[in-house]
This record gives structure tokens, C-alpha cells and sequence, in this order.
């Protein structure tokens, strides 16, 4: 019978110097505050490590394994303070929602993809445990949105990290605290660095009904005078999707470009998605899109930031509220009811790359 310690964490554990807070197994956890006051924990096994921001939006900000950095290049090294999306953005993982999600569009009043991204959250723990799949360790928390007669929620993210992984475990539970039902839209926004020729490969045709390109580009977002090219390249993908399966370095997505992807599960109800490096290796990212059905692909890539969404499993699109209750998107979870999102995201090996793309083959076949 396996069993879990918990270990609640008090924000005087943090200081300027890290030291080790948990050992199990080859695991360790470390705390330690940037010098921008933002306190983190590093998760360390004896593939890599991921750092985690506790009380701030228990983002991942980043992970890397086998001597790999796996997170997006941005302009900020270190993560900032504030509840502003834009103000501190580059991590791994940031969880988005839940009152609304994406860009606000003319008629929203809601931040940048909610609230959920750099919420505050006033409780948090350090989990450790043995399963299946060995032992591991864990980073929660719980964030509470209170808003009298309108709203009230709890959400409560929880990452894992398993000895010897490449991968870590990712789950977000809501629950409507309210007798009422609740309107919800949620996106697990997950940020890989591009590998210059990496390759696309993912478990959905890639044609314009399942795999549909957005030609527009945000009001929130700057180009650096590329966009006659960007909208050429819109356009064409438009028609032919395929046409950005391989990153090759002459592709424009100066500022971005985001698709819609329908994707198609495997038995165990799980959507794959890979972009293969040069030497066969992986950056890997899978969902289950009966809990979320939109697979939104972001992809980012000039001077000042380089980032690959493979895939932002999320309730709806990335519009806003507006566009998305106009389109029959948003959810309704009942009074006292409890929804979760699962994902794993991380690296695969060149042979567990070459297995997960005849497995991707499968689910395309049938």
C-alpha cells in the first residue's frame, strides 16, 4: 500500500541563499527566493529539474532534462511579482481561467487569459510519494476566487515528478464552492523552447478542418515590421496547415500564429503531441481531449522571444469570454461539483520519439 506525506510550507522557509528542504529517494527539493522576491522550488532528479513559484500562480517556470533547457526563451530571466500577465511572462507552465481565458476582445472586461495566471495563492504544500511508476515528488497549492453574489471557486494545481523522468505530471482540480452553476474556461498554457528544423508531429490530420489557422494577429502584440510576410504565410497556411511542420528558420511567425487543432485520442484517451529535434530526441506534451477539447498551438518567434505552444490544451478558444459564450464554448460545472484537467509534458528519448510517432501513426490510421 503506497502512502503520501504532505508538508505544508510557510514562507519563512525561503531566503535568499537555497537550501534543501526534502529528500526521497534520488529526489530533492530545494527552496530559494529570486532576487526579485518571488519565492521558487527546485524539483531535482537525476534526469533534470523543473523550479515551481508557489504562491505565484504555482506556475512552472522552468524545466530541463538530459542537459536540455525546454522552456521558452523570453525577455524576463527571472519571474516578477505582479498579477500583470504580460509583466513577467516566460514560463514553462501557467495555468489559465477561470472566470474567462485568452484575449479580451471589445466587448470583455477580463485580464489576459484570467486570473489564474499569477494568482495569489495563500496555501501550499510539497507532496512525496511511490506509485507505479516509482517514487516522486510534488508541488500544490490551493487559490480560492471569492466574489459575493457572482463567484466563488477553488483551484488547485498540483505537478509531479517522478525518479529517473523526463516527464512531469500535471493536474488542475476546480471546484464551484457556490449552490449555483458556475461558467468556466481554462487553458493549460505550456511554453517549449522551438528547436531550429524540429518537427511537428501530433495526433490530428493536418488539414484546414482540423487543424484551423486564425489570421489575425492580437492588438496586445508588436511585430518588428514582418507583417506583409506574416499575413502571406497566414494565408497559405490557411489552405495547407502542413507548411509549418518543420521550423525551419526563414518561417515567419513575427509577432505569432495560433491554430484551432481537433485532435484524435488514443485508446487510453490521450492526444500526443512531438516536436522532434535534429538528432531524434523530443520535446512531448500529451492531453485528454474529453476534459479538454480545444488544442490551441501558439508558436512565437523573433529577437526577443522564441516559444513553441505545441499544443495549449484548453476548454475553448482563445478569443476571450465573448467570442467563446457567442460560439456555445464555455463550460457550466454545477453547484459543489469538482472537474480536473490532466497532462504530461517534458522530453522523450530518440527511441521513445521514434515509438510515439508510430504510435501518432496509429491513431491517424484508423
Amino acid at each position: 500500500m503506497s502512502t503520501t506525506t504532505r508538508i505544508h510550507l510557510q514562507r519563512g522557509l525561503f531566503g535568499e541563499k537555497e537550501k534543501t528542504v526534502l529528500e526521497h529517494g534520488s529526489l530533492t527539493v530545494s527552496a530559494f527566493t529570486y532576487s526579485t522576491g518571488v519565492e521558487a522550488l527546485r524539483l531535482k532528479n537525476s534526469r533534470g529539474e523543473i523550479v515551481l513559484l508557489p504562491y505565484q500562480g504555482q506556475q512552472v517556470w522552468s524545466a530541463s532534462f538530459d542537459g536540455r533547457e525546454l522552456t521558452m526563451r523570453s525577455m524576463f530571466a527571472e519571474p516578477v511579482p505582479t498579477r500583470d500577465y504580460l509583466a513577467t511572462y516566460g514560463a514553462f507552465l501557467v495555468h489559465c481561467g477561470i472566470t474567462a481565458m485568452g484575449v479580451p476582445g471589445p466587448e470583455d472586461h477580463h485580464p489576459l487569459h484570467g486570473e489564474l495566471p499569477n494568482a495569489p495563492y495563500a496555501g501550499a504544500y510539497l507532496e512525496a510519494g511511490s506509485d507505479a511508476g516509482g517514487g516522486w515528488v510534488g508541488v500544490g497549492g490551493r487559490y480560492q476566487h471569492t466574489l459575493a453574489f457572482n463567484r466563488n471557486y477553488a483551484a488547485e494545481p498540483l505537478v509531479k515528478l517522478h525518479e529517473g523522468a523526463s516527464l512531469i505530471e500535471i493536474l488542475m482540480r476546480v471546484t464551484n464552492l457556490m449552490h449555483v452553476d458556475m461558467e468556466l474556461m481554462y487553458m493549460m498554457h505550456v511554453n517549449f523552447r522551438p528547436v531550429d528544423r524540429g518537427r511537428l508531429v501530433y495526433s490530428a490530420r493536418p488539414n484546414p478542418t482540423e487543424v484551423k489557422t486564425h489570421v489575425s494577429i492580437p492588438s496586445h502584440m508588436q511585430s518588428s515590421g514582418s507583417g506583409s510576410r506574416l499575413m502571406e504565410f497566414l494565408k497559405r497556411l490557411e489552405a495547407n496547415p502542413s507548411l509549418h511542420h518543420v521550423l525551419a528558420p526563414d518561417l515567419c511567425f513575427d509577432p505569432e500564429i495560433v491554430f484551432t487543432i481537433r485532435y484524435r485520442a488514443d485508446s487510453e484517451g490521450w492526444a500526443h503531441s512531438m516536436q522532434v529535434h535534429p538528432d531524434g530526441w523530443a520535446s512531448y506534451i500529451r492531453h485528454r481531449p474529453q476534459e479538454l477539447d480545444y488544442g490551441i498551438r501558439w508558436i512565437a518567434r523573433n529577437a526577443d522571444q522564441d516559444a513553441l505552444g505545441l499544443v495549449l490544451p484548453a476548454t475553448a478558444e482563445h478569443k476571450g469570454h465573448a467570442a467563446a459564450k457567442a460560439k456555445g464554448q464555455l463550460r457550466s460545472v454545477r453547484g459543489g461539483d469538482t472537474v480536473e484537467f490532466h497532462a504530461e509534458a517534458g522530453l522523450l528519448r530518440a527511441e521513445e520519439a521514434k515509438a510515439m510517432e508510430t504510435r501518432i501513426g496509429r491513431i491517424l490510421a484508423l
